[in-house]
C-alpha cells in the first residue's frame, strides 16, 4: 500500500502538530553505509542460472543442478547474514564474535556450489577449477568474519560479559519498537523512535565504554526500555486500527520523555567518568610529588 511522506516540509504539517518533540536528526546521524548492499544482494541472482539447466537435462543433472542452486542460495543467505552480524560487531565498543562464522561458511558454500555444476557438466577438472575460484573471489570480495571477541579483557571478563548481555537485551527491545512502529504507517512516528534509538545507543556505548556505569544504567537498559517496547506495541496494534489522535499525542509525549531522559542520564554517566578521570589525575600527581620530595 502507498504511504503519504510526511517531513518538515510536507503540507499536513500542521496537522502533525507535535509542538512538544525534538528536533528530529538528520535520517543519516549516527549511520554508515551497511556493507550488505548490492554485492550480496547479487549473490541472490546467481543460483537462478542452473535452474533451466535443472530442468532440461536427465535425473542425475536435474539433482546436480538443484543441488548447485540450494547451495548458492544459502551462501547469499549466510553472506548477507553474516554483513549484518559485522555491521553489528563494529558499531559496538564490546562485542562477543559471531557465534558462527556466516561469511566463511558462505564461501564454502559458494564454491561448493560452483564445483557441483561443473561435476553436472561432467567436467571434473572444472569443477575443481570452479569451486577454488568461487571460494577464493568471495573471501576477496567480502572477507572473513570478526574471529575474537572485541573490548573483553581477560581482566575485566565478568563486568564485560555483564555489559554484553545487558546491551544484546537492550537492542532486541529496541529492534522490538523499530519493528512495531512500522505497522502505523506514520512515517513522523518511524523517524521519532528512529531518534530515540540513536540516543538509547549513545548510552550503549557510554556504558561498554566504562562497564562500571551498568549499575546506574541497568534500569534504563533493562525495565525502561522494557516498558517502552510494550507500550509501542500496544500503541501500534490499536493505531494502526483506529487511528486515535489522542492515542498519538500521549505515544508522542511517551518518546519525548524517554529521548530526554535516556539523553540526561548518559550525560550524567559522562560527567561521573569525568569525576573519576579528575581524582585519578590528582592521585597520581599527588604521588609523583612525594616522589620529588622522597
Amino acid at each position: 500500500m502507498a504511504q503519504k511522506y510526511g517531513g518538515r516540509f510536507s503540507p499536513d504539517t500542521k496537522d502533525t502538530d507535535d509542538t512538544a518533540a525534538p528536533a528530529l536528526r538528520h535520517p543519516f546521524q549516527s549511520k554508515s553505509r551497511t556493507r550488505a548492499g548490492m554485492r550480496s544482494n547479487l549473490l541472490f541472482v546467481l543460483p537462478f542460472f542452473f535452474l533451466p539447466a535443472a530442468f532440461t537435462s536427465g535425473p542425475t543433472g536435474l539433482a546436480l543442478n538443484l543441488a548447485a542452486f540450494g547451495s548458492l542460495l544459502l551462501s547469499a543467505w549466510l553472506t548477507r547474514d553474516g554483513l549484518i552480524a559485522q555491521e553489528n560487531y563494529e558499531a559496538r565498543k564490546i562485542a562477543r564474535r559471531p557465534a558462527i562464522p556466516r561469511k566463511l561458511f558462505g564461501s564454502v558454500l559458494l564454491g561448493l556450489g560452483l564445483g557441483i555444476s561443473g561435476i553436472a557438466d561432467d567436467s571434473l577438472g572444472g569443477a575443481v577449477i570452479f569451486g577454488a575460484l568461487g571460494t577464493g573471489l568471495h573471501l576477496l570480495s567480502f572477507g572473513l568474519d570478526p574471529m575474537k571477541n572485541k573490548g573483553m579483557s581477560d581482566v575485566d571478563r565478568f563486568q564485560s560479559d555483564r555489559v554484553s548481555r545487558a546491551v544484546d537485551e537492550a537492542e532486541r527491545h529496541l529492534s522490538d519498537m523499530s519493528e512495531a512502529i512500522k505497522r502505523t504507517g506514520d512515517r513522523r512516528l518511524e523517524g521519532m523512535v528512529d531518534g530515540f534509538t540513536s540516543t538509547a545507543r549513545e548510552m550503549f556505548r557510554t556504558v561498554e565504554e566504562d562497564p562500571r556505569d551498568l549499575t546506574g544504567a541497568r534500569k534504563f537498559l533493562g525495565v525502561y526500555l522494557l516498558g517502552a517496547k510494550d507500550a509501542t506495541v500496544k500503541f501500534a496494534d490499536l493505531y494502526s486500527k483506529t487511528r486515535d489522535r489522542g492515542a498519538r499525542d500521549d505515544y508522542v509525549a511517551l518518546l519525548n520523555d524517554l529521548e530526554s531522559n535516556f539523553a540526561a542520564k548518559t550525560q550524567t554517566l559522562l560527567l561521573d567518568n569525568r569525576t573519576d578521570l579528575d581524582v585519578e589525575i590528582e592521585v597520581l600527581r599527588e604521588r609523583l610529588e612525594r616522589e620529588k620530595l622522597g
